[in-house]
């Protein structure tokens, strides 16, 4: 009875080795089944989400995304759970080149590295064509409170650089890398004389005649405000005080009206009064 129970145990004991053995087996590296990114063609002005979809008999312990964009290196935990893990790059200057590895490590201390990928930040030529002025107010007591509106018609972005304003065919504003007005958005310059950082370097008034010109980069006008004539020299002739804004009725498309109400920023009334002064 004794080599009986002796032969239980010692079986008992090679099935438990045999069952240890076995689980290491199938310990091993997880696998990065895929590695996708949104947008697919990042802009200048896209985050771009990294998505990296993982397999294996072993939980994920930790998934870090490593980049390199120009110059500059980072490291981004990514967060999720199960197959599914995820980081977000920042957006970069157009042109910028991107490389880019997914690292995973499972719960059983195995690390596995994706194949490299790379992408090329590209924006979309701006379609100056869409720039307009949208809404002029020069009726403020104070300089410092006199706007120029611009409105972006179209769905993409548009880089302001080098867009030149100009008042009475002197340059009064230019401007710089950096501003943009984005989709069917206003971009508002705001102080006359200089009276802000980036205002109009001009005086802007109501009761003069004026004429205000939108160029693109290439310096080809894009649209014009005129009101009254040149006569001997732009602002000698005097009209009768507006005391509300210009403002294109509807918003971005329709004539220039008198609208008593400003709406710096912001989408102008859809009616306004005529303004027979103004050449439309």
């Amino acid at each position: 009875m004794k080599k009986i129970q002796l032969a239980l145990l010692l079986l008992a004991t090679m099935l438990m080795a045999t069952s240890c053995v076995e689980d290491k087996v199938y310990e091993g590296p997880s696998k990065i089944e895929s590695v996708t990114m949104m947008p697919e063609a990042p802009t200048s002005f896209d985050d771009i989400v990294i998505t990296a979809t993982v397999s294996g008999l072993q939980a994920v312990e930790s998934a870090t995304l490593n980049y390199t964009a120009g110059t500059d290196k980072g490291s981004l935990p990514m967060s999720g759970n199960g197959s599914t893990w995820t980081a977000t790059i920042p957006a970069q200057p157009d042109g910028t080149k991107v490389t880019y590895t997914v690292t995973v490590v499972n719960e059983a201390g195995f690390t596995t590295v994706s194949p490299e990928k790379d992408f090329t930040v590209g924006d979309k030529p701006s379609d100056f064509s869409k720039l307009v002025l949208n809404e002029l107010y020069g009726a403020a007591d104070a300089d410092s409170e006199k706007f120029i509106e611009l409105y972006n018609n179209g769905d993409d972005p548009i880089k302001l650089k080098d867009v030149v304003i100009k008042k009475d065919e002197a340059e009064a504003w230019r401007g710089l890398a950096g501003e943009v007005i984005m989709g069917h958005s206003f971009f508002t310059i705001v102080g006359a004389k200089g009276t802000t950082e980036r205002g109009i370097s001009s005086g802007f008034s109501s009761k003069k005649s004026v004429l205000i010109e939108l160029y693109d980069p290439n310096n080809n006008l894009v649209d014009k405000f005129q009101r009254g004539e040149k006569e001997d020299a732009w602002g000698n002739q005097s009209l009768a005080k507006v005391s509300g804004s210009w403002s294109r009725c509807p918003n971005g498309t329709g004539k220039f009206m008198i609208t008593d109400v400003t709406t710096l920023g912001a989408k102008n009334p859809d009616t306004g009064t005529e303004d027979p002064t103004v050449v439309q």
